[in-house]
C-alpha cells in the first residue's frame, strides 16, 4: 500500500482527497500545527521518517475576503510551503500540487487556455505570479507535478463565497441567487478530482510536467444557478446586478484525456444535486445571516 502526504487536509481540497484516498492508500494527513511547512528543518526531518511514495501538496495560504489570513502573506508563504517541500525531492517519491488557471494570467480572459500557452504572459497578482514561480521551477525538477485547477466545487468549500454552494445554500432558505455580473468558467467536482489524483498516484510514468485538470467544457453563472433552481424544485430567482460577460475562465484538457484515457466526468445535474443533498442535510448547521453576508 503507497504512503501518501496529504498538506492542507483541514483545506477544501485537502479534506476531501484524505476522506477520498484513505480506504486505498496509507494516508498521513497532519495539521498545519503537527507539520510546520514554513519549518525547514522539521519538514525535512519529516520526510526522512516517513519515506513517503507521494506528497500531495493541497495547503495554500488562501487569504480569501473572509478569511481572516493575512493578504501580504499570500505571496511569500505560497512559495515557502512549495519551495520548502520541492527541494527536498530526493526524500519522496514524487510531489502532485495544484497550480491553478491563474498561471495564464487573470487580468485577461481566459478562454480554453492550453498547458502550451503557459508563459504567454506574466500574472500579476500575489496568488497568480506564485503558482507562476511554481510551474516555472518544476521544469527543471523531475518528480514534481503541477495539477493545474480551474473552478473547483463540492462539499467542504466556503459555501459563503463559492458560486455553486453559495447558490444551494440560498435556494433552501428560499433565496433569490444573486450574480454580480455573468462569466463562463470551467466547474470541476471534486469527485472528479480525486479519481484523476487516484490515476496519477498509481501511474508509473507520467508524461508531463504540468496538466490542466478541468472537464474542458464552460457553463456561464447564469445558467448555472438555473440549474441549481430547477433541481432544488424552488421558486427563487436568479438575478444578475451587472450586464455583459465578465472575463472568462476555462481550460483545454486535452492533454489530461489523452494521458488517463476514457474518463466520464460527472454530469453537472449529478453532481449539483449531490451536492444539493449533502447541504441540505446540513441545513440547521448553516448560518442564513452569512448566506447573504459577502455575496
Amino acid at each position: 500500500m503507497k504512503k501518501i502526504l496529504i498538506t492542507g487536509a483541514s483545506g477544501f481540497i485537502g479534506r476531501n482527497l484524505k476522506e477520498g484516498l484513505e480506504n486505498e492508500f496509507n494516508v498521513y494527513a497532519p495539521s498545519s500545527k503537527e507539520l510546520d511547512l514554513l519549518n525547514t528543518e522539521k519538514l525535512k526531518k519529516y520526510l526522512k521518517e516517513h519515506k513517503f511514495d507521494v506528497v500531495i501538496h493541497a495547503a495554500t495560504h488562501n487569504a480569501t475576503r473572509v478569511s481572516d489570513k493575512d493578504l501580504s502573506q499570500v505571496f511569500k508563504n505560497n512559495l515557502l510551503m512549495f519551495f520548502n517541500l520541492a527541494r527536498l525531492n530526493s526524500l519522496y517519491g514524487r510531489m502532485f500540487y495544484f497550480g491553478s488557471g491563474a498561471e495564464y494570467d487573470k487580468r485577461y480572459p481566459i478562454v480554453k487556455a492550453r498547458e502550451i500557452d503557459f508563459d504567454k504572459r506574466i500574472p500579476v497578482d500575489d496568488y497568480g505570479f506564485s503558482k507562476y514561480i511554481m510551474a516555472k521551477y518544476i521544469k527543471n525538477v523531475d518528480n514534481v507535478y503541477d495539477l493545474r485547477l480551474f473552478g473547483v466545487f463540492g462539499k467542504y468549500e466556503d459555501w459563503r463565497i463559492r458560486f455553486i454552494s453559495n447558490a444551494i445554500c440560498r435556494v433552501i432558505y428560499d433565496m433569490n441567487i444573486t450574480i454580480s455580473k455573468n462569466v463562463y468558467f470551467d466547474y470541476l467536482y471534486m469527485g472528479d478530482l480525486i479519481k484523476i489524483v487516484k490515476y496519477f498516484i498509481d501511474k508509473k510514468e507520467i508524461k508531463h510536467k504540468e496538466y490542466n485538470v478541468c472537464t474542458g467544457k464552460k457553463i456561464d453563472l447564469v445558467t448555472l444557478g438555473k440549474k441549481v433552481k430547477e433541481l432544488s424544485k424552488k421558486k427563487s430567482e436568479v438575478r444578475v446586478a451587472k450586464e455583459g460577460l465578465g472575463k472568462e475562465y476555462s481550460g483545454d484538457n486535452s492533454r489530461l484525456l489523452k494521458e488517463i484515457g476514457e474518463f466520464k466526468f460527472t454530469p453537472l445535474d449529478e453532481s449539483i444535486r449531490e451536492l444539493y443533498k449533502w447541504y441540505f442535510e446540513k441545513k440547521n448547521k448553516l448560518d442564513k445571516q452569512e448566506i447573504t453576508k459577502y455575496t
